[in-house]
């Protein structure tokens, strides 16, 4: 039966422990602004807008230089860019959310 009542209580203990996190983040987060979001809105647009322009310039130059018969080098890298943008942009949020 003690056993029982240890388990509850550690398991209160950590339940109040993580409630204090969420608390302490939340205090640390209330300096955040609409335009420190706006900002982090704008650049993680920024952080795929250009890996996917930088595709696609590669992937013209190449289809000029080396075309190929099967497949666009500029749809290639198109979607090489965006999968890029998109993992960047997932670091940098995942950064901010403070997830490290």
């Amino acid at each position: 039966m003690s056993r029982l009542r240890d388990q509850r209580g550690q398991g209160f203990s950590e339940q109040i422990g993580r409630k204090a996190e969420r608390k302490r983040r939340a205090r640390e987060a209330e300096g955040r602004t609409v335009f420190f979001w706006l900002g982090m809105f704008g650049m993680v647009g920024w952080a795929i807008a250009v890996p996917s322009l930088l595709g696609i310039m590669l992937g013209l130059w190449l289809d000029r230089h080396w075309p190929a018969a099967q497949a666009s080098w500029t749809l290639t890298f198109l979607i090489l860019g965006v999968a890029l943008g998109c993992l960047n942009a997932w670091y940098w949020i995942r950064r901010e959310s403070g997830d490290d």
